[in-house]
């Protein structure tokens, strides 16, 4: 096959694309999506911040 057979009939997954969109590109951004959306529920840093502060400020017999 050469290059002019190339660009004057795309390969079967272009026309897919035109015809049906794209759905491995529209899977991987939702994928994404629910890997961001998951740091931010499973992000407990100001959780954990407020532990330390409240342990910093708490009164020991030992300290």
């Amino acid at each position: 096959m050469s290059t002019a057979e190339t660009t004057e009939h795309p390969p079967i997954y272009g026309r897919l694309i035109e015809e049906r969109g794209d759905a491995p590109k529209a899977a991987r951004e939702a994928a994404q999506d629910v890997q961001r959306q998951a740091a931010v529920a499973l992000d407990w840093s100001d959780v954990r911040l407020a532990q330390q502060k409240k342990e910093a400020h708490a009164f020991s017999a030992f300290g």
